[in-house]
């Protein structure tokens, strides 16, 4: 079975433990987590999880369906095949000096990134976009000599009305598991 990066987006309750129930039970599935994005969502009390894995598609429903049926999770969604906005969020430290600076700066420009910390020896750059920009930006400025690097990991979401839930049926959904 060929395995694909998939796209699960969770609403859940806005309380201790459920990202470690849902960890674990990806854990018990041996599934690795890629990445995971979790903040507070347009409802109150609910927050919002993008959760990035590999698996085949009868592997992640079997695990997106048991993630669904835990108690404070209102909804989950695997949105791969869905038409999606993705962003990334990257922080890098890089080298810098006198000689260089100016060319990671071009550099900066180029990619629409912004230079966030200046120091004598290393400049810090934050860069919003897709993987592949996060990617080829971090490429080039790896001749340069890369101290740090934060990542978010993917956030994402379904264009135009499609993935959205109006609030009162995400409430009546968290309320009806109770």
């Amino acid at each position: 079975m060929a395995t694909t990066k998939h796209t699960l987006v969770a609403i859940v309750e806005d309380k201790p433990g459920v990202l470690n129930r849902m960890a674990s039970l990806f854990r018990r599935r041996g599934f690795n987590i890629e990445s995971i994005a979790v903040g507070h969502s347009e409802v109150p009390h609910l927050s919002r999880m993008t959760i990035i894995v590999n698996g085949s598609n009868a592997m992640v429903e079997q695990v997106r369906k048991q993630l669904d049926k835990l108690i404070d999770v209102v909804r989950v969604s695997d949105i791969t095949g869905d038409n999606i906005t993705v962003r990334e969020l990257a922080l890098i430290k890089v080298k810098a000096n006198s000689a260089t600076r100016s060319e990671i700066i071009e550099i900066t420009d180029i990619f629409r990134a912004n230079i966030v910390d200046v120091a004598s020896d290393s400049l810090t750059i934050e860069i919003t976009g897709d993987e592949d920009k996060i990617d080829s930006m971090l490429k080039l400025l790896r001749g340069f000599g890369v101290r740090e690097i934060a990542r978010t990991g993917r956030v994402a979401m379904v264009r135009g009305n499609l993935g959205a839930v109006p609030a009162e049926e995400k409430a009546a959904r968290s309320r009806a598991k109770k």
